[in-house]
């Protein structure tokens, strides 16, 4: 029986997983939910799966309080590094987003669990910390991300070093949109992704294609690359999940359809595979794979994480305190969508790069930057 915690619950990896969790009650026992401020969602979650830990968000602590739910210890989301190091938790699917997913992830590494993440962005701010730390308390990293996981499944086992790694991108919201409508674009146009069903913050990184940058820095860190061996393909049809070259010039690729219950399935019951509820893949039935050079002057959010992967240091965490918080103000309405470049770009240039950073100066980097993007919006 894994005992199983999932920060951030009530969204969409939360829920793949829980439906993961459900199909198999023998494997998997559900003892920690965390989410924000969902908090109606999680109780009927805390209903069905009776764990042991729960944590909110501030705002909806007392509102989760009130409903009465006996037999669980309910504690404050800023508190989620407390369940991820929980003696009774084997694995950690860390469903959060955004860097506040940082100490909750160092925590799980250094109590020697299974982390699962979806999350990128603790792994783009701190990875090669994080990554050092797995190595030291011996735990184990899966990842969830599909791109990400195709990369795992397909290195797996394998003798020889890779030479390249190609992540997938399907190109986003507006990938057949003229960028010359992009200042245009409302929140309603980019939130209305052609695939997915997604939070709108990484719906608006996919359509930025900043989601993608970020997966590249993910990448470098997971697998231990440099930055000149990750490349991006567009494949609209988002079968192909990432392939990885060796020196022979051989491609490996990961081909499923594109349901988040396979990566996550996969990262619980690594080595072992199970019969999952998920339709094959159909290949007479899909006809075609397509691929397309990504436009890097019409989504130029990707060159400047191509340049951050190369620079490195605490440039990562800039891009992505700066994103988070342009993307926050567009959501918002304080900001029009060509405008999130515009500042990302801004505060990134500005940066003094700090090289092999503490956790400590990550956390002043990210929240010095906040702080400058916030009034540059303002």
């Amino acid at each position: 029986m894994q005992r199983i915690a999932i920060l951030g619950s009530t969204g969409s990896i939360g829920e793949n997983t829980l439906k993961v969790a459900a199909q198999y009650p023998s494997r998997f026992k559900v003892v920690a939910l965390t989410a924000y401020n969902n908090y109606k969602r999680l109780a009927q979650q805390v209903h069905q799966f009776k764990p042991k830990y729960v944590a909110v968000g501030e705002e909806s602590l007392a509102d989760f309080k009130r409903l009465g739910i006996k037999g669980i210890k309910v504690i404050p989301a800023s508190h989620c590094s407390e369940i991820a190091a929980a003696a009774d938790v084997d694995t950690v699917v860390l469903a959060m987003r955004g860097a506040g997913a940082l100490m909750p992830f160092l925590a799980a590494v250094r109590h020697g669990k299974r982390v699962a993440p979806a999350n990128k962005e603790a792994l783009v701010i701190a990875g090669e910390l994080i990554m050092k730390d797995a190595k030291k308390y011996k735990a184990t990293i899966i990842p969830v991300d599909s791109e990400q996981s195709a990369i795992f499944q397909c290195i797996d086992q394998q003798q020889s070093p890779l030479v390249k790694v190609h992540l997938t991108a399907s190109g986003g919201a507006l990938r057949n949109v003229a960028a010359s409508r992009f200042d245009r674009m409302t929140v309603r146009d980019i939130l209305r992704h052609p695939r997915w069903k997604m939070g709108p913050k990484i719906t608006v990184d996919s359509a930025t294609l900043m989601n993608k940058g970020f997966e590249v820095i993910e990448a470098l860190r997971l697998f231990n690359l440099t930055h000149d061996q990750v490349k991006v393909v567009v494949h609209p049809e988002a079968i192909i999940h990432s392939m990885v070259e060796f020196a022979d010039g051989s491609l490996l690729a990961q081909l499923a359809v594109t349901d988040m219950r396979l990566p996550i399935q996969y990262a619980l019951t690594y080595p072992h595979r199970l019969p999952s509820h998920v339709a094959p893949l159909d290949l007479i039935k899909l006809g075609q794979l397509t691929f397309h050079a990504p436009d890097t002057k019409k989504f130029p959010s990707l060159a400047l994480a191509f340049e951050a992967a190369r620079k490195g240091g605490t440039l990562p965490v800039v891009l992505n305190a700066a994103n988070e918080e342009a993307v926050d103000a567009f959501l918002a309405g304080k900001l029009k969508f060509t405008g999130i470049f515009k500042v990302v770009e801004k505060i990134t240039t500005r940066h003094k790069i700090v090289n092999s950073p503490s956790l400590n100066e990550i956390l002043a980097v990210d929240t010095a930057a906040r702080a400058a993007a916030r009034a540059m919006i303002g």
